[in-house]
């Protein structure tokens, strides 16, 4: 079997798993792969993600690195039998590769945090605000149409069966950029109240005059699997996206979403009685930036 000539970030992932387990236990490439009896090339095509491994392989390589998690060895083996097919297939060449990985990154997580500073969260966006966004930012792959389809389908894990949970921080910022004009913008907002009443989505605001800190800038989308030291932290660029998987970016991220949730307004709650809101709630503020379109 040929070497890959396009890695998925599934693949990438299981390769610097088995990278940093054999380094923390101390071996060379070319030591762990003769204690298998393995070629050093072959160890080294793996851990690039340049071929596949054998379920059997892995397991040898999990019990030579002395990991004894079989939780965590089990999320090895499924990252590697994993096909990698799913409904975005249908879009491959026609939707840049980040945006697939993305998609087979969501259907594997059991829970998915997001900050956003400038723009509303593409899994609670309408299809109107999303086309506005990308007329004014062409697609790098394919066609706006391509674009809209794709991300509108990536919503249906939220509305589908074992949907994950989904808790959004959302910048005040956010609610007030103006993508397709009023009508696009109020529907926007109204959308987000709507999702706010699944009970698995957790939508707050990041407001204003809440304290500043630099940090809270940054976009990124936080995707936990059921083994959680598989989970992901995705950073978004225009050109390419940046996937963090070590333990201190993990906690990192993790803390820094934390501190998010405990300077935002409380989530949006559309079930609540009017006089229950407090003055300042997250959906009381969506309410009145809705007005103002």
């Amino acid at each position: 079997m040929g070497l890959r000539t396009t890695i998925s970030e599934r693949q990438r992932r299981l390769g610097f798993e088995l990278k940093q387990l054999r380094e923390q236990k101390g071996l060379s490439a070319g030591e762990a792969a003769e204690r298998i009896g393995m070629g050093r090339a072959q160890l080294s095509q793996i851990e690039t993600a340049k071929t596949t491994i054998l379920t059997s392989r892995l397991r040898e390589l999990c019990q030579l690195y002395g990991c004894t998690n079989s939780t965590y060895v089990d999320g090895l083996v499924a990252l590697s039998e994993s096909t990698g097919k799913g409904w975005w297939s249908a879009y491959r060449n026609r939707i840049g590769v980040g945006a697939l990985d993305l998609a087979e990154l969501e259907a594997g997580s059991t829970q998915l945090r997001a900050h956003e500073s400038l723009l509303i969260p593409g899994l609670l966006q309408t299809e109107e605000y999303t086309r506005a966004i990308l007329a004014s930012a062409k697609p790098a792959h394919g066609s706006i149409d391509d674009a809209v389809a794709f991300r509108t389908r990536r919503q249906h894990i939220l509305t589908g069966d074992n949907p994950p949970t989904f808790h959004a921080v959302i910048h005040e910022g956010a609610l007030r950029m103006r993508f397709g004009g009023p009508s696009v913008m109020r529907a926007q907002l109204l959308r987000l109240i709507e999702l706010a009443r699944l009970p698995h989505v957790t939508i707050q605001i990041f407001p204003y005059e809440a304290d500043a800190y630099a940090a809270y800038t940054g976009n990124f989308l936080y995707a936990r699997p059921s083994v959680d030291r598989l989970s992901t932290v995705v950073l978004e660029h225009p050109i390419a996206s940046l996937h963090l998987g070590d333990t201190e970016h993990l906690a990192e991220y993790g803390a820094l979403f934390d501190a998010l949730t405990e300077r935002a307004l409380s989530p949006i709650d559309p079930q609540a009685a009017p006089e229950t809101h407090g003055a300042k709630d997250s959906l009381a503020l969506v309410q009145h930036v809705l007005y103002t379109f």
